[in-house]
């Protein structure tokens, strides 16, 4: 009797460790890997809702994301807009350190705060705008 009991305890505790090991890997297994909150831009500005966050699909930036070796969001608006993410990000204490303004493909600008740097890129797409932000590693 004692034997089940003890081996029924057991059979629970590996399964509750498999569910909770599952589930702290679950970002790395979704689409938006890359955000710790989908819900924020760069983790400092709430994003609008018209702002569509994903992610890479490549394994290598995964990877990359994963290990901390490299931190990149993307999000797609639905109309030309090359400054709306990177108005957020200025207004949450960012700077402009240097910008290339819109030539008919792309605007690009390298923003600074507190040490961080992060390259912004505004990709027409369409009639909308193809937003990236990266950076060499996590803050």
């Amino acid at each position: 009797m004692r034997f089940s009991v003890a081996a029924a305890a057991l059979a629970i505790l590996a399964v509750l460790g498999g569910v909770i090991w599952w589930q702290s890997g679950s970002r790395w297994r979704g689409e938006l890997y890359c955000f710790a909150d989908p819900a924020r831009v760069w983790g400092v500005a709430d994003r609008p809702a018209d702002l569509i966050p994903s992610c890479p699909p490549s394994r290598g930036v995964r990877r990359e994301v994963r290990s901390g070796q490299t931190r990149v969001e993307q999000f797609t608006l639905p109309r030309w807009d090359p400054v709306l993410v990177r108005d957020l990000l200025t207004t949450r204490g960012f700077a402009v350190a240097h910008a290339l303004p819109d030539d008919g493909i792309q605007a690009e600008a390298v923003l600074t705060r507190a040490g961080e740097t992060v390259l912004y890129t505004a990709a027409h797409q369409g009639q909308g705008t193809f937003v990236t932000l990266s950076s060499p590693g996590e803050r």
